[in-house]
């Protein structure tokens, strides 16, 4: 049943460009957030603030990116489905999406067939970006410590 090469080679290829695009989002918007509180002139707790918030908006997006991927994937005979719910919406695959991104594992929905694919790969993905995230945050606040400690010496 889910031997077909066609819808292999098409989930793979959804794949390549749902990670794609993740990535590039993640890229850019990091650079977006970097350059904007650089230009802030406000507190610094506020500047973390936006840090925060800015790249939770960024994961999700990211976790949309995928979730609307695997919902379109599973609108395609034989290219799999999810147990635990005879018919998935949008929203049911963006939870999933969020469960697998976040790699929290599978609970109530899980995907069978060769959206599972698509899905494990998410899982490494949104780790990477996750830690990337997390090494960002750190290397911006550690810079607003640094030039505190600087002002407070001078």
């Amino acid at each position: 049943m889910y031997d077909s090469w066609p819808i292999n080679l098409l989930v793979v290829v959804v794949t390549a460009i749902t990670v794609s695009l993740a990535v590039l989002i993640h890229y850019e918007g990091l650079v977006q957030i970097s350059q904007r509180l650089t230009r802030m002139q406000t507190q610094r707790r506020r500047k973390v603030l936006y840090g925060i918030f800015a790249v939770l908006i960024l994961h999700v997006a990211e976790i949309w990116v995928f979730g609307s991927a695997l919902w379109a994937l599973l609108e395609l005979a034989g290219a799999g489905h999810l147990t635990g719910d005879e018919h998935i919406s949008l929203l049911d695959a963006v939870y999933l999406s969020a469960a697998t991104y976040t790699t929290v594992g599978f609970g109530d929905l899980a995907p069978v067939g060769a959206v599972r694919f698509l899905v494990g790969t998410e899982a490494l993905t949104g780790f990477v970006l996750i830690t990337w995230s997390a090494s960002f945050t750190y290397l911006e606040m550690e810079h607003f410590w640094r030039l505190r400690r600087r002002a407070d010496e001078e």
